[in-house]
């Protein structure tokens, strides 16, 4: 009986060796499908229509990524509405409706609108301002009415902003001399795009970068020069509380003045604290 216990546990370990070996040797024969997918042949950059020239084929072992574009045919003419790097392959979602046409409407989603704003370099952050980047949009300038004695007053109009774009303009000056200008366009809602076409007329704008994941909104007071330097006066009110209740105004007093057979009554204000 042991000799034949051994010899099963023998035969046993024996037949599972092969078996893996004859596993490994059918998996490694069998053919991995492949599916040709259309790439970018080039960097491809924000709002361009795609030419046969920007595009490639290259072959994906296994299953495709989804929405990868298969026919060549099925993206030339469509704009592109985020970046493609070299040898990416293009995805449906990566691209504009055929017939949207290139540049930057077709980025821009349903219900929002693109305005441009004009800042100068140092406004722009030297250069940081990029498409999809977040910033915040401040404006400086006099308050009119009542605002206008506390002088040059900051002020956050718009947070949490995408850029959609960031270039120059070439625009005229004053003497007519052409003259380059700073261009960023947000994308914001259509009440967005009116508050900063009415800052852009005579507030300056200035843009202000934030973490891409810092999406909390939070309400800051506006800031005044006088509140830089300390000169701030506090209103009236403030002042009547610190030195307490007004006292009530002095009593006066009179005193009978008798000359002779003459008698006068004068009277006279009387000093604080007496009577």
């Amino acid at each position: 009986m042991t000799i034949l216990l051994v010899a099963a546990l023998i035969a046993g370990a024996c037949t599972w060796v092969v078996y893996r070996l004859v596993s490994v040797r059918i998996s490694a024969s069998k053919p991995v499908s492949t599916t040709q997918v259309v790439a970018a042949a080039k960097d491809i950059p924000l709002g361009a229509v795609l030419t046969t020239a920007d595009l490639t084929t290259m072959t994906v072992a296994g299953t495709p990524p989804k929405g990868a574009i298969l026919k060549q045919e099925d993206a030339v003419g469509r704009g592109v509405i985020t970046q493609i790097s070299q040898g990416e392959p293009i995805l449906d979602s990566q691209l504009a409706g055929l017939g949207s046409g290139g540049g930057l409407a077709p980025t821009i989603p349903q219900g929002m609108r693109a305005c441009a704003v004009r800042v100068d370099e140092v406004v722009g952050v030297a250069g940081f301002v990029i498409p999809g980047m977040r910033v915040d949009v401040l404006v400086s300038g006099n308050p009119p009415g009542e605002g206008a004695s506390q002088g040059v007053v900051t002020e956050t109009i718009l947070q949490n902003i995408q850029v959609l774009s960031a270039g120059t303009d070439i625009q005229r000056d004053a003497e007519g001399k052409p003259q380059q200008v700073q261009v960023v366009n947000l994308l914001v809602t259509p009440d967005q795009a009116q508050l900063l076409s009415l800052a852009s007329n005579s507030l300056k704008i200035q843009l202000v970068l934030r973490n891409p994941l810092d999406t909390q909104v939070t309400k800051v007071p506006a800031t005044a020069m006088s509140n830089l330097f300390g000169s701030q006066a506090p209103p009236a009110t403030h002042e009547r509380a610190a030195r307490g209740p007004a006292k009530p105004a002095a009593k006066p007093y009179s005193i009978v003045v008798m000359n002779g057979n003459k008698t006068t009554d004068e009277k006279f204000a009387s000093p604080e604290g007496q009577h």
